[in-house]
């Protein structure tokens, strides 16, 4: 879901005018979802195309010497941009082991491929860019927005260079199997069989967060949740699929956020990214590391908050999470906003932070 976001901040507008202006954007027909671009067969084929990108080295606004957050370092980040009208609306992400290259997915249905360049530990740009169009199973574009609307991005087996992945779709809600072939999404092969509870998912709140799981008990099962699916108790409704019968799981409502991302850690914990939109504040978000013991059906799952952030950060619509491991061995973790192609007033950000150890408990003797 991202067409009832807009990004207010940091535009030197006062409270009252940023809160008459998303009135304003975000009214009637006045959507950031119409002004999304009307695609065409000119560009619903694989082409390279320029990202140009600058450097944000702070991540709290007017704190650029504060880089520790918590268990979170701020390494660097970038904001990106690009003239091909298909840019923009990158709901779904994911990077190579290396923190390179890259692939992610739109939610008006195109996938783009990069590489991630590095000025010391920060990012500095984007190069080797290309974009397409995602495949319907019949091979061909999909061109309505109910079947496009992409929003997650999950690696199964192999590379980002040749492998298999998951895309999860919303208003049509579906999980498809996409082979990976030469760094591109080729024609999908399967469908993944979605719980009964399912279809009580609303048009724009489908399956946001996707990831598999990468170690502990459940090594191996696909990791889905809604962005806004409630069981009897109020808590967030997710599932443990690909493993016999789907597995129901609960994580614990705090706050009002919607979870749009997920991603997998080598010894089965989880990072699930979260936001939360009002006219009166504007954006939040929330990531939350989930341990591999906390993982497991019939228990309320609260986990750890790393971070909680408002708009006197670095942030925008923040939609996807991915993970890879640093050539020191740190782990690094890739947030990614969705600017719903709204160039005005919101940003597609890049940011990375190194996920530090959590403090040894002492014990007693």
């Amino acid at each position: 879901m991202s067409s009832d976001i807009a990004h207010l901040s940091g535009r030197g507008f006062t409270r009252s005018a940023l809160v008459a202006l998303a009135m304003s954007v975000l009214g009637g027909a006045a959507t950031p979802t119409a002004a999304q671009p009307k695609l065409d067969s000119k560009v619903d084929k694989v082409s390279a195309i320029s990202v140009v990108s600058r450097p944000l080295d702070s991540y709290q606004r007017g704190l650029g010497d504060t880089k520790r957050f918590g268990r979170l370092e701020y390494r660097g980040g970038l904001t990106m941009t690009s003239t091909d009208a298909r840019f923009g609306g990158l709901s779904g992400f994911m990077i190579a082991p290396d923190g390179r290259r890259f692939l992610a997915v739109s939610d008006e249905g195109h996938w783009l491929s990069g590489e991630v360049t590095y000025a010391g530990k920060a990012p500095s740009g984007i190069t080797n860019a290309r974009m397409g169009p995602l495949l319907a199973l019949n091979g061909r574009p999909l061109k309505r927005k109910r079947d496009a609307d992409a929003e997650e991005l999950a690696l199964v087996s192999g590379t980002l260079s040749h492998g298999v992945a998951l895309v999860a779709f919303e208003r049509n809600h579906r999980v498809v199997r996409y082979p990976i072939i030469n760094g591109a999404l080729g024609r999908p092969t399967a469908l993944v069989g979605l719980p009964p509870e399912s279809k009580r998912m609303t048009s724009n709140s489908g399956i946001e967060a996707v990831t598999v799981l990468r170690g502990g008990p459940y090594r191996g099962a696909i990791l889905a949740f809604a962005e806004e699916l409630k069981d009897a108790n109020g808590h967030q409704m997710g599932w443990l699929l690909g493993q016999g019968a789907p597995k129901q799981l609960a994580v614990k409502e705090i706050g009002e956020f919607s979870l749009t991302g997920a991603a997998a850690l080598e010894d089965g914990s989880v990072l699930l990214l979260e936001r939360r939109f009002r006219i009166t504040e504007g954006v939040k978000m929330r990531l939350r590391y989930i341990s591999a013991a906390e993982l497991k059906p019939g228990h309320v799952i609260e986990g750890e908050t790393l971070i909680t952030s408002d708009m006197t950060y670095e942030i925008d619509n923040m939609e996807s999470v991915a993970v890879h491991t640093a050539a020191g061995g740190e782990t690094v973790v890739t947030l990614i906003s969705d600017d719903n192609y709204n160039k005005f007033l919101q940003r597609s950000l890049l940011l990375q932070f190194t996920l530090h150890p959590a403090a040894a408990k002492a014990t007693s003797r």
